[in-house]
């Protein structure tokens, strides 16, 4: 009677090890044929991929009806953006000035009355980016480095006035001039590639809409956007 239930006991013992063996097999084993080693069930590291970066940048501002609407859309899509702005529409408009250091985008010079600084006597040209630098700083508590030239004129063959590093850019759909969504995002994502500054202006319905549609299309094509300290010194 002792060696018969010795016997079951036994069995029982080696149908549960079978059983739990069972079950340790097909843990390592799932969706995989096994090859005898657990090593061979660890995820293969994928390959870091290379993030494309471009600096969206908007000029003539601020504008009372459009500034406030893209940087709504721009929060919303968690966008850092430059601005270079006009300095007496800065003075106008401070509130919104003041919004964009607070939501961490990127305030620059685009002289105080958009002009040609390339036409203007030394003096002159310097007055204009001083009298913007002055008017920034009073509202937001910091001198612009950056500053964008109207028309990207100026004299080249000297430093930029008012120890001012200038901006200026790779892809211009001409927003300004087209006025046309559709064609303006066409001409970005057509031009476009890693490392551009890309130049529009955020006086315009259409092109505030045309940002909108390019952010989203090219964050889908991998890109991140920047700011133009951050694609120009990392």
């Amino acid at each position: 009677m002792k060696r018969k239930m010795g016997v079951v006991v036994l069995t029982l013992c080696l149908l549960i090890g079978a059983f739990l063996g069972g079950v340790g097999l097909r843990y390592w084993g799932e969706g995989k044929e096994s090859s005898g080693s657990p090593d061979d069930y660890v995820p293969e590291k994928k390959e870091p991929q290379e993030i494309k970066q471009v600096a969206l940048t908007f000029d003539d501002g601020p504008s009372e009806t459009y500034t406030g609407q893209l940087l709504d859309g721009l929060k919303e899509r968690n966008v850092k953006a430059t601005f270079f702005v006009i300095g007496m529409y800065a003075e106008e408009h401070p509130d919104l000035i003041r919004r964009m250091t607070e939501e961490g985008h990127v305030i620059g010079n685009h002289t105080y009355h958009h002009v040609q600084l390339g036409k203007l006597t030394d003096e002159q040209a310097e007055q204009e980016l001083n009298m913007t630098n002055e008017v920034l700083e009073s509202i937001t508590g910091e001198r612009p480095v950056f500053a964008r030239p109207p028309f990207g004129d100026w004299n080249k063959k000297k430093d930029f006035p008012a120890e001012l590093i200038p901006v200026l850019w790779n892809v211009d759909p001409l927003d300004w001039k087209v006025q046309n969504t559709n064609t303006v995002v066409k001409h970005i994502l057509t031009h476009v590639e890693d490392g551009d500054i890309i130049l529009l202006h955020d006086s315009y319905a259409t092109s505030v809409k045309a940002a909108f549609q390019c952010i989203d299309l090219l964050k889908e094509q991998g890109y991140q956007f920047v700011t133009v300290d951050e694609l120009m010194f990392g």
